[in-house]
């Protein structure tokens, strides 16, 4: 499939689509509209079309989509048919809340292993995710067949770690850490900010205070 640049904001609401089929999957429906579709995604029913259009042909005019088709469409074009191995690197308290999230491997995302430097965090489990010294992590990343790994370590710990589990293999890297990683081996990475959320959270409630079209 030749499918041009997405943007991050098509790929998040592509994301509330599929969240959306999978619960109309589970409970037997078998037909959705593109502004159903909307109406959970908080966008528009053009918005939803010109999203799908991106990626080909979907549903039909005036019937919709049928639910198990193009949940499995989504499932695919986001890379979720296959099952991904994720580590953690850092168990304070957002890696230990990752560590605990029981929602992940629903949605294809397998935390398999943990890492940190603290001597009193190491060498025991977390949520039933073993906890090894980060001096294990190219050898455990490859054993484990770690596909994706989580920074949730010291800002100025991020850019080492990125390069070790880059050179280890690993297929993509999400940071809670820092923004500007680089690799010599070039992986795709997410950087995670709550504050830049939070901002934007914030434009939107102050948007529709003022009576603003967003």
């Amino acid at each position: 499939m030749n499918v041009r640049k997405i943007s991050d904001s098509t790929v998040r609401r592509l994301s509330l689509y599929l969240n959306q089929l999978r619960a109309l999957s589970t409970r037997g429906t078998e037909l959705v509209s593109s502004r159903e579709l909307a109406e959970g995604s908080g966008t528009t029913a053009a918005k939803v079309r010109k999203d799908l259009s991106n990626f080909g042909s979907f549903g039909k005019r005036g019937q919709g989509y049928r639910v198990d088709e193009l949940r499995e469409s989504l499932e695919q074009i986001l890379g979720l048919q296959r099952h991904w191995r994720v580590a953690v690197v850092g168990a304070g308290k957002i890696g230990t809340a990752l560590l605990g999230y029981r929602d992940l491997p629903v949605r294809g995302f397998e935390i398999v292993a943990a890492f940190d430097t603290d001597p009193d965090k190491t060498g025991r489990d977390v949520f039933g995710i073993p906890v090894y010294s980060v001096d294990e992590l190219e050898t455990r990343l490859r054993e484990d067949r770690i596909g994706i790994v989580i920074l949730a370590t010291p800002p100025a710990a991020a850019q080492e770690i990125a390069e070790r589990a880059a050179a280890a293999g690993v297929e993509g890297i999400l940071s809670f850490a820092a923004s500007n990683l680089e690799t010599e081996r070039a992986v795709p990475v997410r950087w995670m900010d709550v504050a830049l959320e939070l901002e934007g959270l914030s434009f939107l409630i102050t948007s529709d205070e003022n009576g603003e079209t967003v």
